[in-house]
């Protein structure tokens, strides 16, 4: 029996590469972090998980946090290597570096602060180098260093444990506490001491990484060069695996149990293995082909969902192992878009753009965890568009034509014309082509084709019968068609936007619960016979409303999986609910939607990357509702400069808090540890005191308030999956108090001010009256005054009334003495000029006798010249007109003459200086001439007009 049992081990290790590659065909979806994404170095070596879901890693530059949303990264005080952390009781995350170990703890306000514990150690043992172990045990926690191992009871007390040679490592089973010293081999802690409980460890000089296992006194470990072991008795028991030929020729740095005998293994250059023991099968390898960032795996953790993280030699893993979500690639090496697939006689196929490929299922109740490899079907390179089964028989739709799948062949039915679709109408089934339609009937095992339908020339890639005997197509440019076969010919009539449909293009035709329906860019429209038009489907309105649907399949269930804006959805018809699959948004092959719903635990989809593979009864199972968890919590004035909280629990953040006044802007970070669906999560919040309502579920992390005024208030916010599953609510109380005048002694003084000011008001009012009261005396008084000067005003107008009538007198005097004036200049001038005319005449007379009365007439004329009596009788008048101007002027300035004050009247009266010569007798030049020695004798400056200094001067006497 034993002889058997080592030649089957023989075998393996001969053939333990291929085994090693016969992974499942589903392969996980790996999430890769970066050093640009968590901002610390890229060798990661230890990771561990609190109660709320948020993940620690002890990394190169620090201990690292993620809570789902983001990332932080905290220092111990000598800014060493952080090689190990571990999560402890009451809140504390130990930490070991270099020369350094301690522990993190969030503060009164959730911020992580560090504590070493170097103090604690006793006198003379502080000396030590890497921390590279953290285990907590029972009461105490150890922690190991190559030459010491340090043990912290719940008091702070810290023992010291030397090593003989070198602690190699350090380690729990679950059960008990384990360390391996590499010159005495493996030791158990019992009694408060290390007992020695395998020195044939030493003696085979194996070096244990990692603790997997312990039942019944048996331990099972693994070894970093020597594969894994079971020790008993003091004694080594190898366990085979197919994976031992690789395990001996690399570095196992860890392992850990998963579950149903299950057991993860990493490796330092070859990546995860997943072993199944006891059979040692290998069930999944995990690599730089799978999706890692590398091979060189140093510390696995698995979360409560089952990820399992992987801290690596660069970067940070997150390896979806057990999750619903898979995809199916059928050649590793060159990674092909996969549009269709297929179930037949309990074989996967799936078309891809180059040729179809095949492999046998196992018993495996979920497809995707088939062990087993693709193999390329011969005579099929090319882009295949369809598989269909037909009675009994597996059709592929290709590029060149029809073709059946029969042993592992590609036969071809219906050669050079591009198939897109089968639907079976009647006996027949009815091919949708590149330039039309065929058709295939079963003849016994055989089968037949018609090459072409005679009627219609287009490629009719959608096929959708009615449930009555008829076929719909569509053509996403030209409209839907309505195909009726008439012998071997076809009669069709095109719908489109005249005929009720929302547009001419992008409608699509799909056959629910045995009804032709049309998918639109406005929701699903059905065919109303009665009217010959399209109509909105009153039985799919509630469900789909007026959403884009771009693809449409009815599971057996009768439960609607589609395709809009490149997002997956199932519609339940029982509850008219709508589950989205976020984490398959964009990963369809848009254009060639295509969904296979086998069953439940097997879902199909075309996919750019494979095949994607969905178990929705896992899905529905695993996702027990999201949690939540509070980020940090800003607050400030213009600046959210202050944390409230940082994000971790320090057992108050239930506990309101009293703020100042200047915290007017808060910013609350949220987020759900739901590591492996996070895209699935959306959040609703309210701040009770100020929302009055709660929000619309959205994927935003942050809420943001500012210029809140004082109160109390709650921040409360809830997570909710895809599934429609919510967390308990998460809360966050704080007061903002007012400010100095807002207090109850600030309003005591308004109320103390307001009666004062009232108080106030009424003197102001009496103060006011009294003011009124004289007012309307003093308002009498002006309405008499106002009555006097009304009085005086019509009195001082008949005043001016009379001014004015007295100067339109004075006016019409100047007037006349003007005329009178010019009268006289006009008597001079005639007598003149009779005087002229008579000398004249005496001269042409030769008799002297008439000569003496001649000279007694020339006398009379000169008299008659002389005005002297004229202008006495025109100053007398002059003066009575102009109340004694001219005596006046005579009486200021003596030295005036007659000639300067004819002048002076002259002027008075408004003469132009033509006129004053005429009265004068003088000319012009004369005129001036007299003006410019009137100006010396009264001394006028030249600037002063000579007209205006006389009425000033003649008038200012008055």
């Amino acid at each position: 029996m034993n002889r058997m049992r080592y030649i089957i081990i023989l075998i393996l290790l001969i053939s333990g590469q291929p085994l090693i590659a016969q992974n499942t065909i589903g392969l996980s979806a790996v999430a890769n972090y970066d050093k640009s994404q968590y901002h610390g170095n890229g060798q990661t070596w230890d990771i561990d998980m609190d109660q709320h879901g948020i993940m620690y890693f002890a990394n190169n530059d620090g201990l690292i946090t993620f809570n789902g949303s983001s990332w932080n990264i905290f220092q111990v005080p000598n800014k060493t290597r952080v090689r190990s952390v571990k999560v402890g009781d009451h809140g504390r995350i130990y930490v070991g570096a270099q020369d350094e170990f301690g522990y993190f703890k969030a503060d009164d306000q959730g911020e992580l602060k560090y504590t070493s514990l170097k103090p604690n150690i006793p006198a003379g043992k502080q000396q030590f180098a890497d921390v590279w172990n953290i285990v907590p045990y029972h009461q105490d926690v150890f922690f190991r260093t190559p030459n010491k191992i340090f043990k912290l009871d719940n008091k702070g007390k810290i023992d010291v444990y030397f090593a003989k040679l070198e602690w190699k490592t350090l380690g729990s089973s679950g059960k008990n506490l384990y360390a391996e010293d590499h010159a005495t081999g493996l030791y158990r802690f019992e009694n408060n001491a290390w007992k020695p409980f395998c020195t044939a460890i030493t003696e085979r000089k194996i070096v244990i990484s990692a603790f997997l296992d312990e039942q019944n006194d048996t331990l099972l470990v693994a070894t970093i060069k020597d594969g894994l072991f079971k020790i008993y008795n003091n004694r080594l028991y190898p366990v085979n695996t197919a994976a031992d030929q690789v395990f001996r020729g690399t570095h196992i740095y860890c392992g850990l149990r998963l579950r149903d005998q299950q057991y993860a293994i990493g490796t330092f250059s070859n990546g995860v293995y997943i072993i199944d023991l006891p059979s040692g099968k290998v069930i999944q390898q995990f690599s730089r082909v799978e999706g890692m960032q590398n091979n060189n795996v140093l510390r696995i953790f698995a979360d409560g969902r089952t990820n399992l993280w992987m801290a690596l030699e660069n970067g940070i893993d997150k390896l979806q192992y057990d999750a619903p979500v898979k995809y199916i690639v059928p050649d590793r090496r060159n990674v092909l878009g996969s549009y269709t697939a297929a179930i037949f006689h309990h074989q996967m196929y799936i078309g891809t753009t180059d040729g179809l490929y095949s492999t046998p299922l196992d018993e495996s109740e979920d497809f995707s965890l088939t062990k087993g490899q693709f193999t390329r079907m011969p005579n099929t390179a090319g882009q295949i568009w369809n598989l269909s089964v037909y009675d009994d028989h597996l059709l592929m739709g290709h590029q060149d034509g029809t073709f059946e799948i029969r042993n592992n062949n590609a036969i071809p039915l219906l050669k050079d014309v591009g198939s897109w679709i089968y639907q079976p109408i009647g006996k027949r089934l009815i091919i949708g082509n590149y330039i039309g339609l065929s058709a295939i009937e079963a003849d016994g095992n055989n089968l037949k084709v018609k090459h072409h339908i005679e009627g219609l020339y287009e490629s009719l890639r959608f096929l959708a019968p009615d449930g009555k005997g008829n076929l719909w197509s569509s053509h996403p440019y030209r409209g839907i068609y309505h195909l009726t076969f008439v012998a071997d010919s076809l009669q069709f009539k095109v719908y489109g936007q005249k005929e009720g449909l929302p547009t001419d293009n992008n409608n699509f035709v799909f056959t629910l619960q045995q009804e032709m329906v049309a998918a639109t860019t406005q929701g699903i429209y059905e065919y109303n016979r009665q009217s010959d038009r399209f109509q909105p489907a009153v039985k799919w309105q509630p469900i789909f409303r007026d959403m884009v649907i771009k693809y449409l399949r009815e599971d057996a269930n009768g439960n609607i999986w589609f395709v809009s804006d490149k997002k997956v959805g199932l519609a339940d018809i029982t509850t008219q609910k709508i589950t989205w699959f976020p984490e398959l948004t964009g990963q369809i092959i848009s254009g060639f939607e295509f969904i296979y719903p086998y069953n439940d635990e097997n879902i199909f989809m075309a996919g750019d990357k494979g095949i994607i593979h969905l178990n929705y009864k896992k899905y529905a199972e695993q996702h027990g509702g999201p949690t939540i968890l509070f980020g940090r919590i800003m607050a400030g004035d213009k600046k959210m400069d202050s944390v409230l909280y940082g994000g971790y629990d320090n057992g108050n953040a239930s506990a309101e808090i009293s703020l100042p006044n200047a915290y007017r802007n808060f910013r609350f970070e949220f987020s759900s540890p739901a590591y492996g669906q996070n895209s699935n999560i959306h959040y609703s919040y309210q701040l009770k005191g100020y929302d009055k309502e709660v929000s619309d579920w959205s994927d935003k992390t942050e809420k943001e308030y500012t210029n809140l005024p004082f109160g109390h208030y709650t921040f409360m916010v809830t997570a909710r999956d895809n599934l429609g599953k919510a967390s308990a609510a998460a809360s966050y109380s704080f007061y903002i108090a007012p400010a100095w005048y807002q207090t109850w002694l600030a309003w005591s003084i308004y109320i103390m001010l307001f009666i004062l000011l009232i108080y106030f008001v009424y003197l102001r009012q009496q103060k006011r009256l009294a003011i009124q009261q004289e007012k309307h005396r003093r308002e009498q008084e002006q309405l008499i005054f106002k009555h006097q000067l009304e009085l005086e005003r019509n009195e001082m107008q008949l005043i001016r009334l009379r001014n004015e009538n007295l100067q339109a007198d004075v006016q019409h005097k100047n007037k006349e003495l003007a005329t009178a004036a010019m009268n006289i200049v006009q008597k001079g001038k005639v007598l003149s000029d009779i005087k002229e005319a008579f000398l004249e005449s005496i001269k042409k007379i030769a008799d002297p006798a008439p000569m003496p009365k001649f000279r007694k007439l020339m006398k009379l004329f000169e008299e008659a010249e002389n005005n002297e009596e004229d202008w006495t009788q025109f100053s007398q008048h002059f003066d009575q007109v102009h109340n004694n101007y001219l005596l006046t002027l005579k009486k200021k300035f003596p030295e005036l003459t007659t000639t300067d004050l004819k002048l002076c009247a002259y002027l008075r009266i408004n003469l132009t200086t033509k006129e004053i010569a005429q009265t004068m007798g003088i000319s012009v030049r004369g005129v001036e001439t007299s003006r410019y020695r009137l100006r010396k004798k009264l001394d006028i400056p030249g600037e002063t007009n000579l007209y205006d200094f006389l009425m000033e001067v003649a008038y200012s006497e008055h």
